[in-house]
């Protein structure tokens, strides 16, 4: 089946708020003007202040969701967000190489909520385990500082790009200018922005990672992708005082 947009896919979990997880993913798929196609890997119990619990979605029943949509439409580019564990995500990495031609993985390693819950702990050594077969991984400040340390942490992400293109998330900074940092190829390219007074909001670290997979499907490099995707994100963090933002239709 072919269409006049690209097929884009999310792997995430469900967040009734739809700020975060696979709601969102599709909402800013369709904003920037590809199809957004998703399948569920937990279901979680959670507002935009408040999280309750989650429960895990069994990767064989991950892998049933992909088998149908994979036998059905043409995908190519696919975002990541919250899996159970590493070992998930290696599984997920190695069925998507088994059935796509070289995949456009962008991996969002989500291991706390916005309000509060920890998701993962360890996860350095599993992460270098496929971080070869992933095209792009997105952590914010304090995911970057558990996954690779803090002390150095730009010179090893700078190495690290050899293997990954890295997409580092600056708005847990406390400085006046918000900057965001994309690692390529040895190259560290800042994207600055004046800090929000209200500009906090429940999952944008979701809407960053999902704009950069669409505007990859797009055709458009990794540097303008990354552009446009911080750009896609500070509009989206300004769009109102709340929590909880708004996506504007990009033409």
């Amino acid at each position: 089946m072919t269409a006049d947009k690209p097929y884009v896919l999310s792997i995430a979990g469900f967040d009734p708020t739809a700020g975060a997880g696979i709601l969102s993913d599709i909402k800013t798929f369709e904003s920037n003007g590809v199809y957004g196609l998703g399948v569920l890997s937990a279901l979680t119990w959670q507002t935009d202040v408040a999280f309750e619990k989650v429960e895990w979605i069994d990767v064989k029943n991950i892998i049933s969701q992909l088998e149908m949509l994979l036998n059905r439409f043409e995908i190519h580019f696919i975002k990541i967000g919250l899996v159970e564990n590493l070992d998930v995500l290696q599984q997920l990495i190695c069925y998507l190489q088994m059935k796509i031609n070289d995949p456009i993985i962008v991996f969002d390693p989500i291991l706390k909520a916005s309000a509060g819950f920890v998701f993962h702990h360890q996860v350095q050594e599993q992460l270098f385990e496929v971080i070869d077969r992933i095209y792009c991984i997105t952590p914010n400040i304090p995911e970057a500082n558990q996954l690779f340390g803090e002390h150095d942490l730009h010179d090893k992400l700078t190495a690290l790009s050899n293997k990954v293109n890295i997409y580092l998330k600056g708005g847990h900074g406390n400085k006046s200018v918000s900057t965001d940092y994309l690692f390529t190829q040895k190259h560290a390219i800042p994207f600055s922005n004046d800090r929000l007074a209200t500009g906090e909001k429940h999952g944008s670290g979701c809407v960053l990672s999902s704009n950069l997979t669409a505007q990859l499907a797009l055709g458009h490099d990794i540097k303008t992708a990354a552009e446009k995707a911080n750009q896609y994100t500070y509009h989206f963090l300004s769009s109102n005082d709340s929590l909880l933002g708004y996506h504007q239709l990009i033409q």
